[in-house]
């Protein structure tokens, strides 16, 4: 059983009522003290609450303390980690006449429910979402790692390159931000994504100006990024769908894999470098690499959100956040079956061709 424990500060009159929410959703124990309060015009006095519970019921109690007290002045939630309690808790039995569900009644979102509540998600997706320096330097640094690890075939460079490279981050956020119908979240984690690409293109294009297009040639690893089959689909899919589950289970070690199994840097650093070196056949091969493993991991993250059940918390934002999501999901899957259609064309070689006519004219 894991375990959390919701503090919660909030106006006196308001303790007996949350001492009724901690019942209602199955605390294991509850305890409260009083005292004034230190900051703000709130001479009233303060109950702090501290609620044990188990991480399944955690994001109901905190819905149901949040509609309780958010119109009250002075209240603060907190949610704190539980490395271990004595005497061993044990899950509180239903009361009689209880309404209870059968195994075979329970909806998916029951037996799916994570260990990390929408807050705490919120957080993660936000941090991954943000622009800072921190995050263009990470860009430069893993592209210029992931340059010489795929010129030089050294697998194990370009896997720290996969490591460090911090492009996963925001498209989680962009699905996370499609899921609660946070408009400011999407837009956030859009430029995010659209700037840290660009600098990667960039940096990887003056490189190439110090890479000889036989050395592209020669590198297993760079080719290996040129060439996409329908089994990068489904990697890219299966890829987005565990990275969700890992942050939802509280996981975050699984994303390390994740991040090696659909690497955004290697066919974006591919791409930047066949592309200043006038190498425009297998640019478009990474580039529909690069453009199906972002498609794949939005679309599975989408979807294993709606299935966690992940939502806001009123009603109104739901019905938006409904909205959002449907919206993201059919732009996503649009776009998937556009990029199913040119990789077929590609196994065909007819996309090399179209590619070779089109900039043929601009070469001469």
């Amino acid at each position: 059983m894991s375990l959390r424990i919701i503090e919660i500060s909030a106006p006196e009159k308001s303790s007996d009522k949350i001492r009724e929410l901690a019942e209602k959703n199955n605390a294991i124990d509850c305890w409260q003290t009083k005292r004034k309060s230190w900051f703000g015009n709130n001479d009233e006095e303060r109950t702090t609450t501290r609620i044990l519970v188990d991480v399944k019921n955690q994001q109901e109690l905190m819905d149901a303390l949040t509609r309780r007290v958010q119109n009250n002045d002075g209240w603060r939630i907190l949610l704190l980690p539980v490395e271990a309690t004595l005497p061993k808790p044990v899950e509180p039995e239903p009361e009689e006449g209880a309404d209870t569900k059968s195994p075979s009644k329970l909806k998916i979102t029951d037996i799916l429910k994570g260990s990390v509540t929408r807050e705490e998600l919120h957080a993660d997706m936000e941090k991954g979402a943000t622009l800072s320096a921190d995050f263009l330097l990470l860009i430069a640094l893993s592209s210029l790692v992931a340059g010489i690890g795929l010129i030089q075939s050294d697998v194990a460079v370009v896997i720290g390159a996969m490591v460090i490279a911090p492009l996963l981050g925001p498209n989680l956020a962009l699905a996370f931000g499609a899921a609660l119908g946070d408009r400011p979240l999407i837009l956030r984690a859009i430029k995010t994504n659209i700037v840290g690409l660009s600098f990667t293109l960039v940096i990887t294009i003056l490189a190439s100006l110090l890479i000889s297009e036989d050395a592209v040639l020669n590198s297993t690893e760079m080719m290996n990024r040129t060439n996409i089959g329908y089994a990068s689909i489904i990697l890219a899919l299966a890829s987005g769908a565990a990275a969700v589950l890992s942050l939802t289970m509280g996981v975050s070690s699984a994303l390390v894999g994740v991040m090696v199994a659909v690497a955004l840097m290697p066919p974006a650093v591919t791409l930047g470098v066949t592309l200043g070196n006038g190498q425009f056949g297998l640019a478009y091969g990474s580039f529909l690499l690069l453009a199906t493993n972002i498609v794949c991991v939005n679309l599975a993250a989408q979807a294993i959100f709606r299935i966690k059940g992940i939502k806001p918390r009123t009603w109104f934002e739901e019905k938006n956040a409904k909205k959002a999501s449907r919206n993201n999901t059919i732009i996503w899957f649009i776009m998937l079956i556009l990029l199913a259609v040119l990789i077929w064309l590609k196994q065909d070689h007819m996309g090399d061709e179209v590619i070779a006519d089109m900039v043929a004219p601009l070469l001469d």
